[in-house]
């Protein structure tokens, strides 16, 4: 309760600033001298301790200072006035509060104690604080206890004892604390009352926990002040904040029925601090499951390693943050760590680099950058005793010793101190990563991480890192991720939205904005469904960059209903430190099912699909390319798909369960099929039809096999006579082994729809 807000009075007496004239030397009633142009008194408006106050020179064995200006005394109001003074020089006085009381008829009401404790001043320069609390009312506490006769006060303060000191005085403070005496009335309980002081040193933890225990459905209140907590503490009852907590950093505060951001941020004086405090709570508290930060933005100027917050190396049960922003603030502690060291990587351990120089300056979830390393390599673990580095993925190309880079990127929030953590989820929360920082590393190890309806905007070097086998299972749904350089051509980007480094990933219905990339994706098994990714830019003829890059060659993953926007679906095995075929599954388990795949004002040369060996005698193995749209806006392209043969080409003599129809092409020169159906017309005799399939044959493959052969019309011989006969055929003859051949068994002319396949069945 607050009589100054509920009843809109006027408690405070001016500052001194606004004019001695207001201020007495007597009683302050009218007519009372006042303090202007006293030669005793000056205004200092630059104070070391006080913003502006009054210095004034004792020549009075009692020198009064009192506010002409009523301050309203009712029932039921309980005033506490305050002032902070200090001596200068001179002789040392004593001071105290003092007021006048005043009834209806403006008279003073004689018999009533008008004056608070003295309190001595002794020493130079020390700022004291006198206080006196004034009532109508008769309780402890009350220094001035007045009845309700007195409807008025002008209150100020005495100096008294030796005269001829001079000290400074603060602008007098007059405040409602009516709360601190009819709080048994209110449904709670103040801390204060259970021996809480708030003072910032002493140690309050037994206060707050008996003024729970005595709560008894009552809320607590912590009012104004510093309370120092030292060791963890659940509050069970509810609980508001006025003033602050200090706790040390390990030590946990679980609020049971209070357990959002508004209440941490108020208990820590800032929104950030509540927010570390908060999540430290989550990992630790098993009634709560969801943490709900509020609405509220979160300013954050330096990186939240999660996992250091509760000193938690694994967790294991679900929980949640929910509903709010994550702002970052300009800060040094965003800076990328670059770290350059020689290292040597073997085949025969291909997630382990030794002898690494320097291995105690590389962090944990560094980005692994050199000769002969795929992309999203990061560091996984470190040991620096047997200077060893542990990789998220083997190495294509890099047997030896030879210089790395490892770059470790700063995340708002870092998980990668846990070993392991599985089923956090992140629900509508936005990262307003605003270019200083990245937003999410995934910890080391665990599963089904799920980011649902969030934002990451701006990301300055990645949205959502894995830096080992945390992101298995991982749901992203319903996500936006907003790039940082969205103003820059394709190929000068170097952000990217996620990477996948484990099994059984779902990205749906997500929108994704010129990136470098929209994903790096390690292992098999998901599912890629209903984004819209999108990486074009304003230059003419644009080159076009990778949205989706598959590293490793059978996959078994589902990408449908998204819209492919300006960028291609790269399949290569990079994360491969044995790139050759040897006996393992190769390309296969694609399917690319009824997507939409657009692209404008790119070259000819542009493609969608990409398959890129990095090793010699792959083949494909299980691969579908169906139902797809593909179209071209201001410009005209070859084809839809190619093989990139930087390193190796496949072996198309071994392709197998390879279907490529029912898609549409605009704007494209060459269509593509599998099976390749042509209508061949012989116009000349001859026993032996050489049908070609041209540009037909996926990725410029061979043909292995031909599934039909179907005269149209009437077969006939050189004398135009109808031949009622059947050719045996021979696949992948031609120079480039793209055409089959018919032989009749003797010379015919006609036409036939031949049906002709690049792969055999399994």
């Amino acid at each position: 309760m607050n009589k100054a807000i509920t009843d809109g009075l006027v408690l405070m007496p001016p500052p001194f600033s606004a004019g001695l004239n207001l201020w007495s030397r007597e009683d302050g009633t009218v007519g009372s001298a006042s303090y202007l142009g006293q030669p005793n008194v000056a205004l200092v408006p630059n104070d070391q301790d006080f913003a502006g106050c009054l210095e004034v020179q004792k020549t009075e064995a009692t020198q009064k200072l009192r506010s002409f200006a009523f301050t309203p005394i009712q029932p039921g109001l309980y005033l506490r006035v305050t002032a902070r003074v200090k001596a200068v020089s001179g002789n040392l006085p004593s001071v105290r509060i003092a007021a006048w009381a005043g009834d209806a008829a403006d008279a003073n009401v004689v018999g009533l104690t008008q004056v608070g404790p003295t309190v001595a001043l002794t020493s130079y320069g020390e700022v004291v604080t006198v206080q006196a609390i004034i009532s109508p009312a008769s309780r402890t506490g009350v220094d001035m206890a007045w009845t309700t006769q007195v409807i008025s006060a002008h209150v100020g303060l005495d100096l008294t004892g030796a005269t001829g000191g001079v000290v400074r005085i603060d602008d007098i403070v007059v405040e409602d604390v009516t709360n601190i005496f009819i709080r048994k009335l209110m449904d709670w309980v103040d801390v204060r009352d259970y021996g809480a002081l708030g003072n910032g040193s002493t140690n309050d933890t037994a206060a707050f926990l008996a003024a729970d225990a005595g709560a008894n459905g009552r809320e607590i209140l912590v009012p104004s002040g510093v309370f120092r907590l030292t060791s963890d503490i659940t509050i069970n009852s509810r609980i508001r904040f006025e003033g602050t907590l200090s706790m040390p950093a390990n030590r946990r505060l679980i609020l049971t029925r209070n357990f959002d951001l508004d209440t941490y941020g108020q208990a820590f004086g800032t929104e950030i601090e509540g927010f570390k405090r908060a999540l430290q709570a989550l990992f630790y508290f098993t009634d709560h499951v969801t943490l709900d930060l509020s609405g509220r933005r979160i300013d954050i100027s330096e990186p939240i390693d999660v996992a250091a917050l509760g000193e938690l190396s694994s967790f294991t049960s679900r929980r949640v943050v929910r509903n709010g922003s994550l702002n970052a603030v300009a800060s040094p502690a965003w800076t990328t760590t670059d770290v350059t060291s020689v290292a040597t990587y073997s085949t025969a351990n291909n997630v382990q680099l030794t002898g690494v120089v320097n291995v105690a300056n590389i962090p944990v979830g560094a980005l692994v950058i050199g000769t002969g390393v795929g992309r999203e390599v990061y560091v996984k673990a470190r040991n620096i005793a047997a200077g060893t580095v542990e990789l998220s993925q083997p190495l294509y190309a890099a047997a030896g010793t030879r210089p790395y880079t490892f770059r470790r990127f700063k995340y708002m929030l870092d998980f990668s101190g846990f070993d392991l953590l599985s089923r956090f989820e992140l629900e509508d929360i936005e990262f307003n990563c605003l270019g200083e920082c990245s937003a999410v590393m995934l910890p080391i190890t665990g599963i089904t991480q799920r980011f649902l309806s969030c934002t990451f905007n701006r990301p300055k070097d990645r949205g959502i890192s894995s830096a080992g086998t945390g992101c298995q299972g991982m749901f992203v749904d319903m996500c936006q991720f907003l790039s940082n350089e969205q103003g820059l051509p394709a190929q000068d980007r170097t952000t990217i939205a996620l990477n996948v480094q484990a099994n059984d990933v779902k990205l749906r219905n997500n929108r994704i904005v010129r990136f470098a990339h929209f994903a790096i994706l390690n292992g098999t098994g998901h599912l890629i469904h209903a984004n819209h990714f999108f990486q074009g830019d304003d230059e003419p003829a644009g080159i076009r960059r990778a949205g989706l890059v598959f590293t490793q060659t059978n996959v078994s993953t589902v990408v449908t209903g998204n819209y492919v926007d300006n960028c291609f679906i790269e399949w290569g095995n990079e994360h491969d430190s044995a790139p050759e075929e040897s006996g393992e599954f190769s390309f296969g388990g694609l399917n690319i099912v009824g997507n939409v795949f657009i692209a404008s004002s790119t070259s000819s040369a542009f493609r969608w699909v990409v398959v890129k060996p990095y090793g010699p005698g792959h083949y494909l193995n299980g691969f579908s390319l169906v139902s797809n749209s593909f179209r071209v806006f201001s410009a005209t392209i070859d084809r839809v798909e190619m093989l990139d043969s930087s390193f190796a080409t496949l072996d198309f003599t071994k392709s197998r369960n390879v279907r490529v129809e029912g898609n549409s092409f605009s704007n494209v020169s060459q269509g593509i099929m599998n099976p390749v159906i042509v209508a061949h017309t012989q116009g000349t005799a001859s026993d032996t039809w050489n049908v070609g399939a041209g540009g037909f044959i996926p990725f410029g493959g061979r043909i292995r096999m031909v599934e039909s052969v179907q005269p149209e019309g009437t077969i006939t011989n050189g004398s135009n006579a109808a031949r009622y006969v059947f050719p045996n055929a021979t696949p992948g003859t031609g120079g480039q082994g793209n055409e089959t051949q018919l032989r009749w068994g003797e010379a015919v002319r006609g036409k036939a729809i031949v049906t002709m396949r690049m792969d055999l069945p399994a």
